[in-house]
């Protein structure tokens, strides 16, 4: 009875050792279990992605920030006359002086960039100087429309108004031509002034006829990663350019003309005042229409883009993982079959930790010297490791051979899809159709309870 028993037993055992069922269970408990360190290892890409991130903002921090050019705008006070209730709860009238905003008439902006990289241990950023020629000219307010009159208006107060974003960036003091006068820019601290970071010039319009007149700057400016442009004129033309091979441009509009090759960019914009957030002139009390409130929707651009972000391509490359280790249990698991030759569970484990372990080479060898050599090193390593330990494991060059073949397919078909951006869904999908047939083909004769 007890012989019987162990007899029973020993079948049951070599059952869940031999039945394609039980292993292929298995092999699915692995892939799901491999899914952690997969997880883990995104969590590493994205700790690294930011790192570089931090670098780049801290490069920017001490040269100078990401740029806009805000303005010229023309401030004229004017005085006006409000009913207001005293203590006596009599009614009274007192003088206030309040504030006439103007935008241009024409506003012409070229910009010339120098960019350059800067790197601090292994990670860099881009960063950039600038020439920026602002040409243009402002009309006569339109009084009635407020019904303002002319002897209310301060014209020997007015102030010219523009502003930076970062004001760290300034190689040189901004001397401005306005008017057929020399005015020299000076920080406004004014928590309720139209711009922060804003600059302000004193300008007399007494003497300057309908208050019309014409004016021009150049700013040589410090940024880094992108220059951006307000519309502010009722005509705004841009035109920026730079030796840069990979520029975004961005803003509400995209330039009317474009070039980019191997010696640079160039972008040219010419905006009416049509789709302009901004009225052409308006009163505000106590200044407090800020125009930073509405730049996202009247601002165009570049952004210096950086040419190769490993960690971009290699958070995407990452997203195939559990695919890449699928297919190799898959192509193990046929070969265990078709050959007979039985693999341990154990053998499964330490293959699926190759493949993980394959991100992190990727990962710190993208670092140093680039994703593409990164990858086929990481590639030739996973790849001659594996065939190695199969061969090995099944006592055949012949197999291990055609297993490496295997795996070189399967990384250069990902290796493809990374580089096909607008392609991959459609090439992923047609891959993974053909391999769905091809297990249909090879699975067709498999005995799923023994191999025979």
């Amino acid at each position: 009875m007890i012989e019987e028993q162990k007899t029973a037993l020993r079948s049951i055992m070599d059952w869940f050792r031999e039945s394609i069922t039980i292993k292929l269970a298995f092999i699915g408990f692995l892939i799901l279990v491999l899914v952690i360190p997969s997880s883990l290892i995104d969590d590493l890409i994205r700790e690294r992605a930011g790192r570089q991130q931090q670098v780049a903002n801290d490069i920017a921090s001490q040269w100078s920030g990401a740029q806009t050019i805000k303005g010229p705008v023309l401030m004229i006070p004017y005085r006006k006359s409000v009913n207001f209730m005293g203590t006596d709860n009599k009614q009274g009238t007192k003088e206030v002086i309040e504030n006439l905003y103007i935008l241009p008439e024409n506003l012409n902006i070229k910009a010339v960039l120098s960019p350059q990289k800067r790197h601090r241990g292994m990670f860099e950023a881009v960063i950039y100087t600038s020439t920026i020629k602002i040409t243009g000219n402002f009309a006569g307010a339109d009084l009635g429309m407020f019904s303002l009159s002319p002897d209310k208006l301060l014209l020997d107060k007015a102030r010219l108004l523009f502003s930076i974003s970062d004001l760290k960036g300034l190689k040189t003091n901004p001397i401005i031509t306005a008017g057929g006068m020399k005015l020299t820019a000076q920080p406004s601290f004014s928590n309720d002034d139209l711009f922060v970071n804003g600059l302000q010039a004193g300008i007399n319009l007494s003497s300057v006829k309908d208050g019309a007149f014409d004016f021009n700057y150049t700013l040589e400016l410090k940024g880094s990663q992108s220059l951006n442009f307000l519309h502010l004129g009722k005509t705004t033309d841009v035109e920026v350019s730079g030796k840069w091979q990979s520029p975004s441009f961005q803003g509400r509009n995209l330039p009317d003309e474009s070039k980019i090759d191997e010696n640079g960019f160039l972008g040219k914009w010419r905006m009416l005042y049509y789709n302009r957030p901004y009225p052409q002139q308006w009163v505000v009390d106590n200044n407090l229409f800020r125009i930073e409130k509405k730049q996202d929707d009247a601002s165009v651009g570049v952004k210096l883009i950086l040419p190769v972000d490993q960690y971009q391509k290699i958070t995407r490359t990452s997203k195939y993982a559990i695919l890449i280790v699928l297919l190799t249990f898959v192509s193990l698991f046929l070969t265990e079959v078709i050959r007979k030759q039985r693999i341990h569970p154990f053998n499964y484990v330490l293959i699926g930790a190759a493949m993980i372990i394959y991100y992190i080479l990727l990962l710190s060898f993208s670092e140093q010297v680039g994703y593409n050599t990164a990858y086929i090193i990481a590639s030739v390593a996973t790849i001659g490791l594996v065939s190695v330990f199969i061969a090995s494991l099944l006592k055949n060059r012949g197999a291990a051979a055609l297993f490496a073949l295997i795996l070189s397919v399967i990384y250069i078909f990902i290796y493809v899809i990374i580089q096909l951006e607008d392609l991959a869904l459609m090439i992923g999908s047609i891959a993974l159709f053909i391999i769905t047939g091809m297990l249909m083909y090879f699975s067709r004769k498999i005995n799923w309870d023994k191999p025979e």
